[in-house]
């Protein structure tokens, strides 16, 4: 420190003391901080300068800073320091993300919540009360580790996606989205956790991948009016979706071999670049006797819409409509398998996608998909009805093996997604749900990223930029319960449609004047009468992904359009927002879909 007895040009610095500690040096500084208020009394005195604009994304206050968190923080107070010593006013608000699925999975384990069926018991009213008791549990143990980091950020003019006025702009933001045409409901196959029992979007899936051991099996499907009763040989990890099983795809320009198998008599079809499946090299070097005999050689062609019989009976009234046939596609692979692959359209997105185009699956109708949300078998499938499906899969196996349809059986390691809050395995299945279109926006997502600077280069133009060239639709609704609510109300056939983008105006379409909480428990009561004489539409079930209520931040923090509107025009897009590397497929993308839909701009420059 100076001497504050010397003058200017004879200043000198003064002897460190032996034992100097400079965390207490800090703890000094902080109180003085805090003693002048200096971080609001710097802010007030640039009041009138320049706005710079500073977007915080919001953590879970359900869970404690990390390291993570720290670095990221430290460098945002660099920057925006920067900015207000270059001559700024930088407006520095905290923001809490509120809803979703850390905060249920919070209350299910404290409630011993098992399924959806138990919230519904429980009453959604005392559930959601639940999470918002313990929305901000930890909220003062950020305050001070934020603090005694030294960061500068407004913790009293936070924003929190649970509060109403938040929430009535993210309604808003919808209702923008959805009247530009890039709305629509679809069924579609999606990564979908059954212990959180709800669907979750592909960059959540893309979040948590885990090395796992599956079995893997080759099942028989025996060829109908066949002279010499051949099966078609098929290969699966997930012998829980055979049940479902609807048709078995080839690929149309291979060669595919008959063979009978020298030590059961069975005669065999699959792929004969992919013999190897079931008659190793070594096992057939080692042989004293060849183990199989070619009867002879097709292409997948000759095989199309071959009959067979399933591999379970429970469906098999579903022939009458042409299932239980063989189809052809050129997804078909050969560097695993058997070149015959199983499909059950409810449970594979290629599965789907082949039956439609076969007329197995249409608009509405012929999808099989006998599991619950929670992943347990209906009681359709009678031997496992009530079992989750991972549980079955053995003695789905042993059954097989019984009935003399069990080709091979071996387990396989591979990378596969698990829940990133529940930390248990995905499955997909199809699923309705609401998406926005990101696919039609695409190149503008494109031309959007080309106007903004990050830092290092290459997540611009590499990371972000194939991210957005491959985009799927983004399935935006939750079948959750604490979230913000679709405001979406239809009539029981579907065919009318009414999306709400504001308080007032469900108000007036509903002739309520009591709505004080947007909440599911205060609003899924309310009904607007039909304008088209179909009685009275009631809101659909499902709430939004969180995600999507951090994307719309931006307006939702100021409560635009209804208040700021001119604080909000004059500073967009942000000057500056900076996390993690993961949140290119996280909070940087859903900022930059949602601003494009709106403004065809990007959210922020750098």
């Amino acid at each position: 420190e100076l001497s504050m007895q010397a003058k200017p040009e004879d200043a000198v610095f003064a002897e460190p003391p032996e034992r100097f500690s400079f965390p207490k040096r800090e703890e000094e500084v902080a109180a003085y901080w805090k003693e002048i208020d200096a971080f609001k009394e710097s802010v007030r005195r640039s009041e009138g300068r320049p706005r710079w604009t500073f977007y915080d994304g919001p953590p879970f206050a359900t869970g404690l800073p990390h390291y993570g968190h720290i670095l990221a923080g430290t460098i945002k107070d660099i920057v925006c320091r920067y900015a207000h010593q270059t001559g700024h006013y930088v407006e520095r608000r905290a923001g809490w993300d509120c809803h979703g699925l850390p905060v249920e999975y919070e209350i299910d384990q404290k409630l011993g919540i098992k399924s959806r069926d138990d919230v519904l018991a429980m009453g959604i009213d005392k559930y959601n009360e639940e999470c918002r008791a313990i929305v901000m549990r930890y909220s003062s143990e950020w305050v001070s580790t934020v603090t005694r980091m030294g960061r500068w950020i407004d913790f009293e003019n936070d924003y929190k996606t649970m509060n109403v006025s938040f929430m009535e702009s993210v309604w808003w933001v919808f209702k923008q989205v959805y009247e530009k045409g890039l709305v629509y409901q679809g069924f579609k196959v999606m990564p979908y956790s059954t212990a959180c029992t709800t669907p979750l979007s592909n960059f959540e899936a893309s979040q948590n991948y885990k090395d796992v051991s599956d079995p893997a099996i080759v099942v028989g499907f025996p060829l109908a009016q066949d002279p010499d009763n051949a099966m078609m040989c098929a290969w699966t990890t997930t012998p829980w979706t055979l049940p479902s099983n609807l048709a078995l795809c080839v690929h149309p320009e291979w060669t595919y071999v008959r063979v009978r198998d020298a030590v059961t008599g069975s005669v065999l079809i699959l792929l004969e670049a992919r013999l190897a499946q079931l008659y190793p090299p070594g096992k057939v070097k080692k042989a004293k006797a060849p183990l199989y005999e070619i009867l002879g050689k097709v292409t997948g062609a000759d095989l199309k819409d071959k009959t067979y019989e399933p591999a379970f009976p429970y469906f098999a009234g579903e022939a009458s409509r042409g299932c239980f046939r063989v189809l052809t596609d050129s997804f078909v692979k050969d560097d695993s398998g058997t070149g015959v692959v199983h499909m059950a359209p409810a449970f594979g997105e290629e599965d789907n996608r082949i039956c439609k185009l076969a007329g197995i699956v249409t608009k509405g109708a012929g999808i099989v998909c006998p599991i619950d949300p929670n992943g347990r078998f209906t009681p359709e499938v009678t031997e496992y009805a009530g079992m989750y499906i991972k549980d079955a899969d053995p003695l789905i196996i042993a059954d097989l093996k019984k009935r003399g349809r069990l080709l091979d059986s071996s387990s396989i390691n591979h990378s596969y997604p698990f829940c990133w809050r529940s930390e248990t395995p995905l499955i997909y299945r199809t699923i309705p749900s609401w998406f926005v279109n990101v696919e039609s926006i695409k190149e503008r997502l494109l031309a959007n990223n080309e106007k903004t600077h990050w830092v290092p280069e290459f997540v611009q133009t590499k990371r972000f930029h194939n991210w957005l060239k491959d985009a799927r639709d983004w399935a935006i609704s939750r079948n959750r319960f604490w979230g913000t609510p679709l405001p979406i109300w239809t009539s029981e056939d579907g065919e009318e449609v009414v999306v709400v983008g504001s308080i007032e105006e469900l108000q007036r379409l509903s002739g309520r004047s009591d709505i004080t909480d947007l909440h599911r428990h205060f609003i899924d009561d309310i009904t607007i009468p039909s304008r088209q004489g179909k009685g009275t539409l009631h809101r659909v079930d499902e709430v939004f992904d969180c995600w999507f209520e951090s994307g719309a931040m931006p307006y939702a923090q100021q409560h635009y359009p209804f208040e700021n509107k001119d604080v909000l025009e004059s500073a967009f897009p942000a000057d500056f927002i900076a996390e993690g590397l993961d949140q290119t497929r996280g909070w940087f993308y859903t900022l930059m879909v949602l601003s494009t839909c709106i403004f065809d701009k990007p959210a922020f420059q750098h």
